[in-house]
């Protein structure tokens, strides 16, 4: 059977393509649509279908620009309310790819209209399940999004019900199928996915805790939302955009795709307040850049992080890019909402360095300076998630994820020097960059971050597991 996984690591998202006999499908699309019309245009294919799994909370889906330009239909599950144009299937109903057929498995649970999938080869042998958020590997969908939305949707209710969709309609299905999930790790639709993108049905009735035959639904509910972290403040905006429709993505682009020589970016800058965005890595970025930049680098979870950190979706944001990135980052942005770019500065940091213009850096220090430090009696600020700092940490360090720094600022001292680490720098730039721009000038950057550290001889706190006394 001709399905294809696209899958975009940074987001951690993954559409599929199917194709049989001219015709094409996509299921949970990301933004830039051009990709997947260039990829049915190769197989002198026509989209038409795009079908969703739920409403997104993590990302802004491709279905409205896919359908405009495509002629391609949108197809939802049961109980979905868009505002917009889209088929609402039936349970059970069943659409035709070519000589393949899909079809739709209404699993409420990760939000009410979630739907799994069923590809149906052209002998009528069935293939595999498209389960969007309902079935990670290794996992199932958090139940907790939907309340954001709707306030009765508790997520005890979901959970249940996400309990009885697994029971009833995913679990009686052949071990044989290709699980197809919408997301693997790094995910926050989920708290424990695992690194591979596919498995067997069979394999994670064996392994995925969700899935244990002898699990009561109590349990399940019990189990399920144990450890639940509050999920990132843009999902709920995200959800609504998929619902109510957005402005097309050309539109986004032509708007953000503005060249601002230095004087030009000065000016907007000074009359509009926007944030300005710097997208270059850290260890460039901290070398030089324009002073209240906010550092997130496209090196790596770009989107969830402006996502988490950038509260206001609308917010008007100026770009520095590496030359060439400029589109890239104003992509990615939109990927999870973040549509208001209004240019970027021309020629990138380089340009505005050359004319002259005020400069501001942070400082890093490798981890010899560290252990010199600690014995002067520096606090260590420790920007890792709570999860990753209970395995693993310098003693006596302070715990303040970079997820929720803009509500714990006050934990930073100005009177006092201190420094900051992450696991390997990429975050522990990002707080540089917002400490910074909230005055801050007494801390330094550990260069490798806990990565480094553990190869040196500084003081590491161990997570030891509590055991009983028999």
């Amino acid at each position: 059977m001709k399905v294809e996984q696209i899958y975009t690591g940074c987001i951690a998202h993954a559409a599929y393509y199917l194709e049989n006999n001219g015709e094409a499908a996509i299921f949970d699309p990301l933004r830039e649509v051009e990709p997947y019309i260039e990829k049915a245009k190769k197989d002198n294919a026509k989209i038409k279908y795009v079908f969703e799994t739920h409403f997104h909370a993590d990302f802004v889906s491709g279905h409205l620009d896919l359908a405009k330009k495509t002629g391609a239909e949108i197809v939802y599950g049961p109980t979905a309310q868009p505002q917009f144009e889209a088929i609402i299937a039936e349970d059970s109903q069943q659409f035709q790819v070519g000589d393949y057929t899909v079809k739709a498995i209404h699993t409420p649970g990760h939000t009410m209209e979630s739907t799994t999938y069923l590809l149906i080869d052209e002998k009528g042998k069935e293939h595999g399940i498209i389960t969007g958020d309902t079935l990670f590997i290794g996992d199932v969908g958090r139940p907790d999004l939907a309340q954001h939305v709707i306030e009765d949707l508790t997520e005890e209710k979901l959970a249940g019900h996400l309990f009885d969709s697994l029971r009833n309609k995913i679990m009686p299905l052949s071990d044989e199928l290709i699980v197809y999930p919408n997301h693997g790790a790094g995910s926050a639709c989920g708290k424990m996915m695992s690194t591979e993108t596919t498995d067997t049905l069979g394999n994670q009735k064996e392994t995925n805790y969700a899935l244990r035959e002898d699990m009561t639904k109590d349990e399940f509910v019990k189990e399920l939302l144990t450890g639940l972290k509050n999920p990132p403040g843009y999902f709920p905006k995200n959800v609504l955009m998929n619902i109510q429709g957005y402005e097309s993505l050309d539109d986004v682009k032509e708007r953000a795709e503005q060249p601002l020589s230095v004087e030009a970016f000065e000016l907007v800058a000074n009359e509009k307040r926007p944030l300005i965005l710097d997208t270059r890595a850290a260890d460039r970025f901290h070398k030089g850049f324009v002073p209240n930049s906010i550092n997130i680098g496209l090196d790596s979870n770009f989107a969830m992080w402006v996502g988490e950190l950038i509260p206001d979706i609308k917010q008007e944001i100026l770009l520095v890019t590496e030359p060439g990135k400029e589109e890239e980052s104003i992509i990615r942005l939109s990927r999870v909402g973040y549509d208001h770019a209004i240019g970027y500065l021309k020629g990138g940091f380089e340009n505005w360095k050359k004319a002259g213009k005020e400069v501001d850096s942070t400082r890093r220090i490798n981890v010899d300076e560290l252990q010199e430090k600690i014995k002067q009696g520096v606090k260590v600020f420790d920007v890792r998630k709570e999860s990753e700092f209970k395995s693993q940490h310098v003693e006596g360090a302070i715990n303040t994820p970079l997820g929720s720094i803009n509500d714990h600022l006050a934990s930073f001292p100005k009177d006092k020097p201190f420094v900051i680490h992450c696991a390997g720098g990429y975050r522990s730039m990002i707080a540089s960059s917002i400490l910074k721009s909230r005055g801050w000038d007494n801390f330094e950057d550990i260069i490798g971050g806990f990565d480094a550290i553990k190869e040196t001889n500084v003081p590491v706190t161990e997570y030891v597991c509590p055991t009983t006394l028999l």
